[in-house]
């Protein structure tokens, strides 16, 4: 077994994405996301790799997209106001049927905001990161071990469905450290790219690869085959931990950062007596709606708790359907609730309070 080490949140990440075969990251420098960077422009050069950084976000976004157009694993990283330049870009790789990988270590907003945690990019990483009919496979993770993993798991997803992944991190994720576990190198296991604009030898037709169609039926043909792979991704992939549910009269619902709270606050609610419990989406997208909807046999009451204003509370209610009331509370600003506030609002909940 390999040996844990202890590392910061965005240097494990940077770490994994090397391990896991990318050798080709382009990015540009913004808090809290600057050591993945950093730690890049470190070891690329070692390893026979490409580390750029390019002139701003959107240079680096469209050199991701020429990356992956060749079929290697390429990667962007940056922080909410530079994903946002990103957008465009983001849409090109989608509309082009490109894997790639970007990760987004979450500040405050809107605008320059602060550099202090947030999650206030769920909607534009699950709703509208890009212009046009697209979707992204959106991974949420809540420790740095996880930060790791999904970098695997982000590869091998859109790999298979031909989709840009984003890993939702932030900064609070992004500074902290924690030992962590690499898995053994994988790289060996990149599957070919068939579609790869990587030259033909005269072997097979060319490539192309183009987000742009004249023709109106073209154009829906293509959209419609693309959701086709969007409905085997929500039916296959959707991801979610349980925790004390099995009894639960009430629920937390919490992802990223926010569930590490929203986790003490059940212990401590249990302690008092209260049932609580936690669901932890994993998939932002595809939303687990299925354990959203298992829990419903049992929950009276769902708590979202997020650090933003109310974003991933809008899909929980849209699952419940309003069968069950769906309350929201939430810290913004890049303040990170504590678990004593949770606890507040479980009581409350529970009509306990005191």
């Amino acid at each position: 077994m390999a040996e844990k080490v202890l590392m910061k949140g965005n240097e494990a990440l940077a770490e994994a994405a090397i391990q896991c075969g990318c050798r080709h990251y382009f990015g540009y420098p913004i808090t809290p996301q600057t050591e993945i960077a950093a730690y890049m422009s470190k070891r690329m050069p070692k390893i026979g790799g490409t580390f750029l950084q390019a002139e701003s976000e959107i240079a680096a976004i469209n050199m991701v997209l020429g990356a992956s157009s060749a079929g290697v694993r390429a990667m962007t990283s940056s922080s909410s106001p530079g994903v946002s330049l990103k957008s465009e870009g983001v849409s090109y790789i989608a509309g082009s049927d490109l894997p790639a990988l970007i990760i987004n270590v979450q500040r405050g907003g809107p605008g320059l905001g602060g550099i202090q945690p947030s999650q206030s990019d769920y909607w534009q990483a699950t709703k509208a990161l890009g212009h046009g009919d697209f979707q992204m496979f959106v991974l949420a993770p809540s420790t740095i071990q996880e930060m790791v993993d999904f970098v695997k798991l982000a590869y091998e997803v859109g790999e298979k469905y031909r989709v840009p992944s984003m890993i939702l991190s932030d900064g609070m994720l992004g500074q902290m450290m924690e030992p962590v576990e690499f898995p053994e190198k994988n790289d060996q296991d990149i599957p070919e790219k068939p579609w790869a604009t990587n030259g033909h030898q005269n072997k097979r037709k060319k490539n192309i690869i183009n987000s742009l169609y004249i023709e109106p039926q073209e154009l829906e043909d293509l959209i419609n085959e693309r959701y086709q792979r969007y409905e085997l991704i929500m039916e296959n992939e959707q991801r979610a931990e349980e925790f004390m549910t099995e009894d639960a009269d009430i629920i937390v619902v919490a992802f990223g950062a926010s569930s590490r709270v929203s986790r003490s606050a059940v212990h401590m609610a249990r302690a008092q007596g209260i049932k609580a419990g936690l669901i932890r989406p994993i998939t932002l997208w595809p939303f687990p709606d299925k354990t959203i909807k298992k829990s419903m046999d049992t929950a009276s009451k769902y708590l979202v708790v997020e650090m933003n204003k109310g974003q991933m509370v809008d899909d929980v209610r849209l699952v419940v359907e309003g069968k069950k009331p769906v309350e929201f509370f939430g810290r913004t600003g890049g303040i990170i609730p504590t678990p004593d506030e949770v606890l507040a609002q479980i009581k409350k909940l529970a009509g306990k309070e005191e």
